[in-house]
């Protein structure tokens, strides 16, 4: 199997040597190149022909936003991570990237003590990364590994089974992780502010980069998004969205859905955890609990979406040819666990669909 060919950009001689150093460390991935900023390495393109770039943000001459928009007209499916810092700025700017066709990001080590511990830091986020989004890598991964039990045209479908009890919806739980800003607001933006239900959201992000988001998605939909707050109560017609490093778990009382977070270990190296959430809610809602598993690497949430159709509720996935990175809604396919597995621009109106069960109320309209 060739190598994954990287190409890194950088205006920073300490971070390239830096990437370089980690990334050689894995015997799968090859550094094709280095560049100092987005107008080199847009010229440097056609000569290395890399798997994958990452790219700094704040660079001379040419930046990473303009990079990205500008190596998008050349090379629409070349995989870009974005390198940012950990910062109000920095969070902007990547979210900026993403929303202009950057596929993931990974944030730039801070506060460690070693140049040793600052590279087993870029090792841990950025190596998965770079593998999950090489498509041809990962197809040729498939086919030295352990054959998966039932045909791939039945991993695509909801398994076979018995017809099951549709229960009113009164709470959608949605998990997401790589390409997961993008697709959320695909989402979010084709609900009506007549939502009849609260909706909680874990998107796998930093510090800072929740709030962000929530910010972002709040400005660009009719519902009313917002970071959660320990506390807080999220009614009809709401979004929140787990905070970076804290778990999101929920409880009912008489003003409705109230949020708690922690800090508890991380479930799937991952805080907030989707798996975390989905219990929570099947804990509160069983059957009338609704949760979605959007584009993202790993396998968070497939156990919590085990306990939620153990109580009766509903799975949606989203399918493959739609995800950035198919791992999460994956995982949800091949257990079988899926109701509906839905290309994104259909999620939507899934969703509006299955709100109409048990309700009597006007027609939902995206007023």
């Amino acid at each position: 199997m060739r190598k994954i060919r990287v190409l890194i950009v950088d205006d920073s001689t300490v971070i390239r040597r830096l990437l370089s150093s980690a990334l050689a460390s894995d015997p799968e991935i090859e550094v094709v190149g280095t560049a100092p900023n987005g107008k080199i390495a847009i010229a440097k393109l056609s000569q290395l022909t890399p798997d994958v770039v990452t790219l700094d943000i704040e660079m001379p001459e040419m930046d990473g936003l303009a990079t990205v928009l500008e190596l998008r007209k050349i090379y629409p499916t070349l995989p870009v991570i974005m390198f940012s810092t950990l910062t109000q700025k920095g969070a902007e700017a990547t979210l900026d990237a993403l929303a202009n066709g950057a596929n993931d990001y990974v944030t730039k080590p801070a506060n460690v003590g070693s140049v040793n511990e600052s590279m087993q830091s870029v090792r841990e986020q950025l190596i998965p990364k770079i593998k999950s989004l090489c498509t041809w890598f990962n197809d040729k991964s498939l086919e030295t590994s352990t054959p998966p039990s039932k045909p791939q045209a039945i991993l695509q479908s909801p398994a076979s089974r018995s017809p099951r009890v549709k229960n009113r919806i009164d709470v959608v739980a949605i998990g997401s992780s790589t390409g997961g800003p993008n697709a959320l607001t695909a989402v979010l933006k084709e609900l009506p502010r007549s939502f009849p239900v609260p909706i909680l959201i874990v998107q796998h992000m930093p510090p800072v980069f929740t709030k962000h988001l929530a910010n972002r998605l709040n400005q660009n939909c009719a519902l009313e998004v917002v970071e959660a707050s320990p506390g807080s109560v999220i009614q009809s017609g709401m979004v929140a969205i787990a905070p970076g490093d804290y778990h999101m778990l929920i409880h009912l009382d008489g003003a409705g859905v109230r949020v708690e977070l922690n800090q508890i270990p991380p479930e799937n190296s991952c805080r907030p955890s989707v798996d975390v959430l989905f219990r929570s809610v099947a804990e509160n809602f069983g059957a009338n609990a609704l949760a979605v598993v959007l584009t993202g690497m790993g396998r968070d949430g497939k156990l919590g979406a085990e306990v939620i159709r153990d109580a009766g509720g509903r799975i949606f996935a989203q399918d493959e040819s739609t995800s950035v990175v198919w791992g999460m809604p994956r995982a949800i396919v091949q257990s079988g666990l899926a109701d509906e597995v839905l290309p994104l621009s259909q999620v939507a109106a899934q969703l509006v669909s299955a709100m109409t069960i048990g309700r009597t109320t006007r027609m939902l309209t995206k007023a």
